[in-house]
């Protein structure tokens, strides 16, 4: 039997046929995404779900759709699925990350030249059928300073775009080489520094805990008087009552909005402010991109359900059908070692090399290493896969290397990942027992025996009696339950590491405590 697709957003006929093309037999109900009662009636007849954004793929769907194989997001967010939900149930979530770039980089180019030349209240006064020449005086964009929050694929187009402008662009992003800067021809600052000196600034990073409300008054207070702020990203970025306080006092000279906080905005306090530009999240709005996410996610889709190939999933990594059983705990594996590396990676990274040892050497280390990626660029990058990591790796000038060698000396497979920084070269190392879980054998040098856990604690200390003590009473006291407790050190008195698996989430206060403990180092929260 065919496998089954529904499509229940509005997409391209070229995708209806396509699926047909490659023998999937296709249902086509574009409105249906609007009638959660229908298509929770209907899901469980389906091996594939073809979405956009109207389409909201809960947990209380994924329940229902109990044949449900593959979920394809033509686009790249993917905020109207519940990804957690659908891997735990074995759904696979794919999106097309890079079929709408340009158009969203020239929505922001466009939003900025509406903006300075104020064109939108100027088209409605000319239509009105007044004629106030010397109401909009506007300002050139040539010689402008433009500051670039998120030099990725969207960022570094709409700097190439204001360089052929002639403007200036300087650029904040944590992973954007110096080499990569001088490449695309912008100037890597820090942000305080950006905020200081930019006449325009544009947003292009997702939305994590990292980058929400990045711009609130604190930082609208460090820009320069007249300052003007596009935001095509995501909603949620800037926050829009320290937004409108601003604009109202005169500091910044004007907004345009691609999107908002809470979507669809039918009313929003910046509605109707002269000084604001809006529009109804278009960044992706062209012919162009929309034919291109909606061949893609056809095209991806098909190739999994008729021969196993996954491409741009969220869940799942890039491997073949036949090698999956052998290669999925090490690709597991890879990725938290990437993201214990990830999250303890504060200064601008430089580059990534992963070691394979043993057995693993002869596997796919290609998934492997785009595993690691993964994990290490997620804790900026949320949207981040197996696809997309090492595009954005080498966006942003990381020099990534593979080091192979089928011997390996205590195990039959090894994975060590080093992160290189500004200031130093940190190293974890793991392997996949018997039992198919993923383990830390090593951190920085130091021999270690540890699972990876959902909240864990790690610290850095000087090897010194009391120590071990000092912490679990903290712990204790503080109410947060130790459920495992790794130690390691170089030799006695010397560098040591202490790895904790606790039952939730570690309070701020908790940490700084850990950190005014004597001979401490460094704690951390991870979790995974």
């Amino acid at each position: 039997m065919a496998p089954r697709v529904l499509i229940s957003d509005q997409l391209s006929p070229t995708a209806v046929q396509i699926f047909k093309d490659r023998g999937v037999e296709v249902d086509y109900q574009p409105s249906l995404g609007k009638d959660k009662d229908k298509l929770l009636e209907i899901i469980g007849n389906y091996d594939g779900l073809a979405i956009r954004s109207a389409t909201k793929a809960t947990e209380k769907l994924l329940a229902a759709a109990t044949n449900l194989k593959v979920i394809g997001r033509a686009g790249i967010g993917v905020d109207n699925v519940d990804v957690p939900a659908a891997t735990a149930r074995g759904i696979i979530v794919m999106n097309t990350p890079f079929g709408n770039s340009i158009t969203t980089a020239e929505h922001a180019i466009a939003m900025m030249f509406a903006l300075a030349r104020e064109l939108p209240e100027a088209n409605a006064s000319t239509h009105a059928g007044k004629w106030e020449k010397n109401r909009f005086m506007g300002v050139e964009l040539t010689s402008k300073v433009l500051g670039v929050i998120g030099c990725g694929n969207i960022g570094s187009i709409v700097a190439d775009r204001a360089v052929g402008l002639k403007m200036r662009v300087i650029a904040y992003d944590p992973f954007l080489s110096p080499e990569r800067a001088v490449e695309i021809g912008v100037e890597k600052v820090e942000l305080d520094d950006l905020f200081r000196r930019a006449d325009f600034i544009t947003l292009h990073v997702p939305l994590t805990e990292k980058t929400r409300n990045i711009i609130d008054i604190s930082a609208i207070l460090k820009m320069k008087k007249g300052v003007r702020i596009i935001n095509c990203a995501r909603g949620g970025l800037i926050v829009e009552a320290d937004l409108k306080a601003a604009l109202d006092s005169g500091h910044v000279a004007g907004a345009a909005l691609d999107v908002f906080e809470t979507e669809p905005a039918t009313e929003h306090p910046l509605f109707g402010h002269p000084k604001v530009v809006c529009t109804p999240h278009l960044g992706a709005s062209t012919t162009e991109a929309q034919e291109n996410v909606a061949l893609q996610v056809a095209e991806q889709m098909s190739d999994y359900l008729m021969k196993g190939a996954v491409s741009n999933a969220l869940n799942m990594p890039s491997i073949s059908a036949e090698e999956a059983p052998r290669l999925t705990p090490f690709v597991k594996l890879a990725e938290l070692l990437g993201s214990f590396a990830g999250q303890l990676t504060d200064t601008d990274l430089k580059g990534v090399r992963i070691e394979y040892e043993g057995e693993v050497a002869s596997m796919n280390t290609r998934a492997l290493t785009a595993a690691a990626l993964t994990g290490v660029l997620r804790p900026l990058l949320q949207s981040v896969n197996m696809v997309s990591a090492p595009i954005m790796a080498k966006e942003r000038g990381l020099h990534v290397s593979e080091v192979r060698n089928e011997e390996a000396e205590n195990y039959e497979s090894l994975v060590r990942l080093v992160v290189i920084t500004d200031k130093q070269e940190r190293s974890i190392a793991g392997t996949v027992f018997a039992d198919g879980h993923p383990r830390i054998v090593e951190i920085k040098g130091i021999k270690m025996d540890a699972e990876f856990a959902p909240n864990m604690i790690y610290v850095t200390n000087e090897d010194k009696p009391g120590f071990i003590g000092k912490f679990a009473s903290l712990l204790g006291d503080a109410g947060v339950n130790i459920a495992t407790f790794a130690l390691g050190r170089l030799e006695q008195g010397s560098d040591a590491i202490c790895l904790v698996e606790v039952d939730g989430p570690v309070p701020a206060t908790v940490l700084d405590a850990i950190t005014k403990i004597p001979a401490v180092r460094q704690a951390k929260a991870l979790q995974f």
